[in-house]
């Protein structure tokens, strides 16, 4: 079992929040059955399609070290203040924005998204900034935490093309009125 990340209908009707109808996301499958698309590509945006679900687990660090925070994507911070892991429509607007800079701003740097292109990526963006040294000794300081014991870096692969469909989930959700329900 992992995290999901599950379309639902904002705000709560009752003791539950109502999932989102998949028919939602069913443009998702053109993504999927686009020619030449990576298979992650393809298996994300599929899953989206039959689900409205986004299977979030792999995407945890990327995302917090994206948006400067922890949790993001478990919705921690609602979790402590609403009782409930929820995203609602703001926060997948702010998800989705970072996530769709982030896009933007490897494209330079290819289709392969590794651990050493998101640093390439990050120093680019921060380094034209007002507190560019503090940010980006910030930024190393978060680079070295998400090594292990013998100073490996994660083995993350994606495909850009991935993390584009990934920021379109959370802004179908902003667009729409959808909040996502952090299920695991």
């Amino acid at each position: 079992m992992g995290l999901d990340n599950v379309a639902v209908q904002w705000p709560r009707a009752g003791r539950f929040y109502d999932p989102v109808a998949p028919a939602e996301f069913v443009d998702f499958a053109d993504l999927a059955d686009a020619p030449d698309v990576a298979a992650p590509t393809a298996a994300l945006a599929g899953h989206i399609a039959k689900t409205g679900t986004v299977r979030a687990t792999a995407y945890t660090e990327l995302v917090d070290l994206l948006l400067g925070l922890q949790g993001v994507l478990y919705a921690t911070e609602a979790a402590a203040e609403d009782e409930d892991p929820v995203i609602d429509p703001d926060g997948c607007a702010w998800i989705a924005g970072g996530l769709e800079r982030f896009v933007e701003g490897h494209r330079p740097h290819g289709e392969s998204v590794t651990f050493e292109s998101v640093g390439a990526v990050l120093r680019t963006a921060l380094a034209g900034g007002r507190l560019a040294d503090q940010q980006l000794r910030w930024l190393d300081g978060r680079l070295d935490s998400l090594r292990d014991e013998s100073g490996d870096a994660p083995q993350w692969s994606f495909a850009r093309s991935e993390l584009l469909v990934l920021s379109r989930f959370y802004r179908r959700c902003a667009d729409r009125g959808f909040a996502v329900y952090a299920d695991y």
